[in-house]
């Protein structure tokens, strides 16, 4: 035993060099240990060991003697694969040549057969041009005949017929063929639309229409004619006649339209029956209210209220019915608001006399309003930071235009909260237009919120397109909100809001007086919100170019600045080699992020970015080293005439934002001379500190003089202890 401990002592000494190999001295002290009576376990730890060692054996042998079957199994596959595919690759040749002779054989006669296709084309070609033009002439055939025996209704269908073949036509190159139809289907379209129209007019005359007398006048002058129910009958017959006409009536007649200005949706034209009685209202509305009849006059204010009083009994009693039915609420709400702008923009009536918008004002339906615009406002919000452009500025091109680089979905968003502005703003109440000023607010929030999370998406990139591309939609989001609290009707709002805080007591004094001054606008909320986003995306941004710039900058720290030539032993200073990387990095960085964002975001990027270079550059390098002449030359070449130019495209007098890098170098580049003054100024300035005389020279003023303003004297002190060469002054 005491031989296994010496054992175990060696082991654990030195155990690469022991005869014994280490794991076996491992397993006996597992196994044995320092118990003398664990010896009697080694007849069984032997028999053990034994049965493992011959199961071992077993597995070896059985595997040796099963890996060559497997191989010549699979050496065997191999071979008749290859026969296999010998004999494929020979039928392929065979089969390839047996194609290739046919083809040969066969293109005399591929050749004259597409003469004949051709020529048999071009036949039905013109078979089929014949079949039209004799189409169109037995329907005009048809047409005439029956006009001839007076079934005017067959004569319609016809017609109505022949139009929807103009239409099927219509893509076609046939250009003499397409006027040909066209021209059939206008002779005949004339002679019955004047047929049917003289007809129509004729049956509305004997039934006194339009009715523009009182009811009861109406119904006397019904009752007199026996025959009003056989004029009933011939006015549905025409009309009927009349809707058959419609097709080519449409293709024919161009509809008027209003200007595009007013932005109208597309709608079908009014059917022709109804455009035949609509005739002599129109003529009436036309002598009246146009030209210089005396029921044009604008100032006519009492006649246009009683109209629009008319209209508010309308509006009453038919809103209650399209409450639940967003569509037409929607529909009734934009023409209410057309109708309005018109009123008072055309008509100069009275923002004083009663209006649409006090029906919209009432509890029930402007709830709803708000519901339903809030509602088309998010769908509106998901379709366009869904779209494949949602990032992109629609004036990337325009250099002058897109100078906020806004991406396309902050543009929309802005316009839609403009959209509602100019909805909300003709409200008769401040309190109505503060509860959809709380609506804009709701939305803009929102759109911050679904910007952050667009963004979090993009935190890996932070210096790609799409991030700066939020950042943009953020930064112009606050800008407009700023401009928009200035102008006078958000204003307005805002008196209204501090007299409706001050009456609910739901703010303190300070922020009452702060509404009250002007101080905050009724968006600060909202505009502080946005302000932090910024912040932090940019401050992300800036930490992610600084941290490529310190990893570039490795080999500069380690500069052998103790040791550098001074500028007289060389001819010509160039730049420090292990500064490219660093240079490098920030140059491409600047350039990259210019295009990308806009130019105050831009502005502050590099301001930020400069200010961390330059503490890094002062820290890292400068206070970490100490200099000979020659490295601080070098140091003061590196920093003036290649850090700061790279920021010269956008200041003046970028070695300002770099105040510590240009002090340190004032500091290091003094002559010897300058230098030991300037330690003397500042070891009797600290001496003298408290005792300090009028007369004598404070450290400030030395330093200021040799333009030294950022760093204290403290530091200056320590910039000189970093300096390599001092002259033995005997001190």
């Amino acid at each position: 035993m005491a031989t296994i401990n010496v054992r175990k002592k060696e082991v654990t000494r030195d155990p690469d060099h022991c005869d014994i190999p280490y794991y076996v001295s491992e397993f006996v002290e597992r196994e044995v240990g320092n118990d003398y009576d664990s010896l009697r376990k080694l007849d069984n730890l032997i028999d053990k060991l034994s049965e493992n060692k011959r199961q071992l054996e077993e597995q070896v042998l059985t595997v040796s003697s099963e890996v060559p079957k497997r191989i010549q199994n699979a050496l065997k596959n191999a071979e008749d694969s290859k026969k296999s595919l010998s004999r494929l690759l020979e039928e392929e040749t065979l089969l390839s040549s047996s194609i290739s002779s046919h083809l040969l054989k066969a293109q005399p006669w591929m050749e004259d057969l597409d003469v004949l296709i051709s020529q048999v084309e071009e036949i039905e070609r013109h078979l089929s041009y014949l079949k039209w033009i004799s189409r169109i002439e037995e329907l005009s055939d048809s047409i005439q005949q029956y006009l001839m025996t007076n079934n005017v209704p067959e004569a319609a269908t016809t017609l109505a017929f022949m139009a929807e073949l103009d239409i099927k036509l219509q893509e076609s190159s046939c250009s003499h063929l397409l006027s040909f139809v066209r021209s059939t289907v206008k002779f005949w379209h004339k002679i019955l639309k004047d047929k049917l129209s003289s007809d129509f007019e004729e049956v509305l005359t004997q039934l006194r229409w339009p009715f523009v007398g009182p009811p009861q006048s109406q119904a006397l002058g019904l009752a007199a004619p026996a025959s009003a129910p056989d004029m009933y009958n011939n006015l549905e017959t025409l009309f009927c006649q009349l809707l058959k006409l419609q097709t080519s009536d449409e293709l024919l007649t161009k509809p008027k339209q209003l200007p595009e200005k007013y932005s109208l949706p597309p709608s079908p034209p009014v059917i022709l029956p109804m455009q035949i009685m609509l005739n002599p209202l129109q003529k009436r509305f036309k002598y009246h209210f146009t030209g210089n009849k005396q029921t044009n006059i604008l100032n006519k204010l009492e006649f246009s209220r009683g109209l629009v009083m008319l209209i508010l009994e309308k509006l009453a009693a038919d809103i209650p019915c399209l409450l639940y039915d967003d569509t037409l609420f929607c529909h009734l709400v934009d023409e209410v608001l057309l109708f309005e702008r018109e009123l008072y923009s055309v008509h100069g009536y009275l923002s004083s006399f009663p209006s649409c918008m006090h029906i919209l004002s009432e509890e029930s339906c402007f709830q709803r309003w708000l519901t339903v615009e809030k509602k088309f406002a998010l769908q509106k919000m998901d379709s366009m930071l869904s779209s494949e452009a949602a990032w992109i500025s629609q004036y990337k091109d325009i250099t002058d235009v897109d100078e906020m680089k806004v991406p396309d979905c902050a543009e929309t968003f802005m316009t839609l909260l403009l959209v509602i502005t100019d909805r909300y703003k003709n409200l008769p109440t401040a309190s109505r237009k503060l509860q959809f000023l709380g609506l804009q607010k709701e939305l803009v929030d929102d759109f911050r919120i679904r910007l952050t999370q667009v963004m979090k998406e993009e935190t890996r990139a932070s210096l790609g397109f799409r991030y700066c591309a939020i950042l943009n939609a953020v930064n112009y989001i606050a800008t407009v909100l700023a401009d928009w609290a200035d102008n006078i009707f958000f204003l307005q709002l805002q008196q209204a809001e501090l007299e409706v805080r001050a009456e609910s007591n739901t703010v303190s004094k300070l922020q009452l007086g702060q509404l009250a001054s002007m101080e905050s606008s009724v968006f600060d909320e909202m505009i502080n919100l946005l302000e932090r986003l910024k912040h932090d995306m940019l401050t992300r941004q800036v930490d992610h170019v600084f941290r490529e710039v310190k990893d570039a900058a490795k080999l500069y720290k380690k500069e052998r600045w103790l040791s550098l030539p001074s500028q007289a032993e060389q001819a010509v200073m160039s730049l420090s080699s292990t500064a490219c990387p660093m240079l490098l990095t920030l140059r491409d960085r600047l350039l990259q992020l210019e295009q990308q964002l806009c130019h105050s975001l831009f502005k502050t990027f590099w301001q930020m970015l400069a200010e961390k270079v330059d503490v890094f550059i002062y820290q890292e390098v400068i206070l970490a080293n100490h200099f000979n002449e020659g490295g601080a030359a070098q140091l003061q070449f590196d920093m003036s005439r290649n850090l700061f130019p790279l920021f010269s495209h956008y200041c003046k007098r970028p070695e300002n934002y770099f105040k510590h890098i240009k002090e340190a170098c004032i500091i290091l580049n003094l002559n010897i001379g300058s230098a030991l003054l300037l330690k003397d100024v500042l070891q009797t300035a600290s001496e003298n500190e408290i005792t300090l005389k009028p007369n004598q020279p404070s450290a400030t003023a030395a330093l200021n003089e040799l333009g030294v303003y950022k760093l204290a004297q403290k530091d200056v002190e320590i910039l000189l202890n970093l300096r390599a060469s001092w002259p033995n002054t005997g001190k």
